[in-house]
């Protein structure tokens, strides 16, 4: 949001204008630099703006979106607990959306226009909720591994330069902590059951395990974003450090509830302390993007067929506001009028 037109003031100093801009550019970055928040009012450059209505916004539609594979298996949990935890993680998953959406708001852009984006297929969300979950065993593994690899990114978003991001990530982790024991327990309950529910834990492990990788993002090398979003510290860990400690992470726990990894090339490294592991499909990542996963087309017509289904309520919410808003402004015109 760059000044035009007049002279900046910046505190008791006054910026000439052919020297405003790079001036409050060299503040902004001086303020990043001491780890001090930006907030809403202050002055930013307009791609700090951009770089962040992109990231919270395919942050909140993730959220959302997330909510669809899960919902599928409502009516089907297997035990009236099992079926009140999954309502209420899929109900914290509306409100980290709402959160999200709320912060991209303070950045000058609607929620409508996030909204519309979103139905329309111009927006990005995260490529994982493009696959489908076809046994209750895909449940725990939401939780297990794909809670997990967004915990693993998101932890570092709590010290996320901007304040309203930084300050909404605090509760949304907590409640993915959540989120992630849920699933590691469904999976632990399975992989202690019978033959045939560790086998279905098994297939879960083999087909989500990859795609959670996925979720990092692509390798630092290739990612056109991450250089620029760390100087201003809006990512505070590369894609690829997050993704190899997200491995280290999760390789014991899957050891420990007796499940084998799906990747032959899988193993320690004493030398570097870290698991090696093998690559990436980058193409079937690309894929996925470009609307040609598995369940992309899916997605999209549910989050637009559940969008039209609300309209009456959205409708009725506005109605009962402004009704609200004209019983107000009539007692006190009669106020006055006293």
């Amino acid at each position: 949001m760059y000044t035009q037109g007049l002279d900046v003031q910046k505190g008791d100093v006054s910026i000439p204008l052919e020297q405003g801009d790079s001036e409050l550019e060299r503040r902004f970055q001086a303020k990043i630099d001491a780890d001090e928040k930006i907030e809403p009012k202050d002055w930013m450059p307009e791609g700090y703006r951009k770089t962040l209505v992109r990231q919270i916004s395919q942050h909140a539609h993730s959220e959302v979106v997330g909510m669809l594979p899960e919902g599928n298996w409502i009516t089907r949990a297997p035990s009236l607990r099992r079926k009140a935890a999954l309502l209420a993680k899929i109900q914290d998953e509306a409100g980290h959306g709402l959160y999200l959406y709320s912060a991209c708001e303070t950045l000058n852009v609607s929620r409508q226009e996030l909204v519309d984006q979103l139905l329309e297929g111009k927006a990005k969300y995260s490529s994982i909720f493009n696959y489908p979950s076809t046994t209750w065993a895909d449940i725990g593994a939401i939780g297990w591994l794909v809670d997990g690899a967004a915990i693993m990114n998101q932890v570092p978003l709590q010290r996320c330069s901007y304040g309203p991001y930084s300050r909404a990530m605090i509760r949304i982790c907590k409640e993915e902590s959540f989120h992630q024991r849920q699933g590691y327990e469904i999976m632990l309950t399975l992989a202690r059951g019978t033959a045939a529910q560790k086998r279905m834990a098994q297939d879960a492990l083999n087909r989500w395990w990859w795609p959670s990788l996925m979720m990092f993002g692509p390798n630092d090398k290739d990612s056109p974003h991450s250089a620029q979003s760390m100087r201003w510290k809006i990512k505070r860990v590369s894609n690829d450090e997050l993704r190899q400690k997200f491995v280290d992470v999760t390789v014991p726990q899957a050891d420990f509830l007796g499940l084998t990894m799906p990747d032959p090339a899988l193993r320690w490294n004493a030398g570097s302390g870290h698991y090696d592991f093998g690559e990436i499909d980058w193409e079937e990542f690309k894929q996925v993007l470009q609307g040609n996963g598995p369940c992309n087309r899916e997605r999209m017509r549910d989050r637009n067929r559940a969008h039209e289904r609300g309209r009456w309520v959205r409708e009725a919410a506005l109605a009962h506001a402004e009704k609200r808003r004209a019983r107000a402004a009539a007692q006190t015109t009669a106020v006055a009028a006293e």
